[in-house]
């Protein structure tokens, strides 16, 4: 069996959690290893911080001292937060969130967590803390690391084929499809209410469509079950329901970010194909 690509260290308290998201993780090119929130997570993370790759969290297991002392020690990395979609912000902006009730998607989530972590940069944050800053060999260089064991510039171009929906055998592609549904129904629930908790429950249905490669039309096919849901359960009730079609812009925010980050998948260098070619080497439309 080949070696796991990640060493996720996991925060998380509670045992059964714990327990859940090691059998969701089982298996996978991911190695967890639990340290204790309740003694001093941060000297361990710390002294083994050649070791982890990402950091999974149980949301409140930390003070908040404690998070913005990752910052302060240069602990930033990858993370996934296992909790609420609220809005909050626990460790950092790249961090991605999931609920306890969805951890069919946690693979999913640390491959997008890595993925926001090399492009917004901060990888270019860790270092020693302020005023111990001292020359790291680039070998130990978290970003160098996470790209050389997920592939040139983090896993957006390296996409797990078998874990593709259409590759999973037939109760898995029922538990994702599940746990989708249960995330864009916390999407329509918070959109127009809480637009934090929203866009933290649209990001965590993005991230696992793209890293599922998720077909655009069970997206749409999940929307329209769902409100069609909603609009009997109004009608028993005695309630309007004209304002479901208002979540029509939940859908396109949806597909908006998929577009985008399937055009971010695309390499820079990437050659244009089925184009004539010019005697100069240049392609042409003509």
């Amino acid at each position: 069996m080949p070696e796991p690509a990640l060493t996720i260290a996991s925060l998380i308290r509670d045992p059964s959690l714990q327990q859940a998201c090691s059998r969701w993780l089982l298996g996978g090119r991911c190695r967890m290893v639990w340290v204790d929130p309740s003694t001093n997570p941060l000297v361990e993370l710390e002294q083994r911080r050649e070791e982890f790759d990402a950091v999974l969290l149980e949301q409140g297991a930390l003070s908040p001292e404690d998070c913005r002392a990752f910052g302060d020690l240069g602990l930033l990395m990858p993370a996934v937060v296992i909790g609420g979609v609220g809005g909050q912000i626990e460790l950092h902006e790249a961090e991605v969130h999931l609920p306890p009730d969805q951890l069919e998607q946690l693979s999913y989530s640390v491959d997008a967590a890595v993925s926001r972590y090399l492009r917004e940069g901060l990888a270019g944050s860790e270092s020693s803390p302020a005023g111990q800053r001292t020359e790291t060999p680039d070998r130990w260089k978290l970003a160098n690391r996470l790209k050389g064991r997920v592939g040139f510039v983090g896993v957006f171009y390296k996409r797990d084929p078998a874990r593709f929906l259409r590759n999973l055998s037939q109760q898995e592609r029922e538990d994702l499809i599940h746990s989708l549904e249960r995330t864009y129904r916390d999407l329509l629930l918070s959109y127009f209410r809480d637009p934090a908790a929203a866009n933290q429950a649209l990001e965590s249905f993005v991230n696992t469509a793209f890293f599922s490669d998720l077909p655009i039309t069970k997206t749409v096919e999940i929307h329209m079950n769902l409100i069609d849901g909603f609009s009997k359960q109004l009608k028993l009730e005695g309630h309007k329901n004209d304002f479901l079609q208002d979540y029509r812009l939940a859908l396109l925010d949806v597909m908006a970010h998929l577009c985008e980050m399937y055009r971010r998948s695309i390499p820079p260098d990437a050659p244009l194909t089925g184009l004539p070619v010019q005697a100069s080497g240049q392609p042409t439309m003509a």
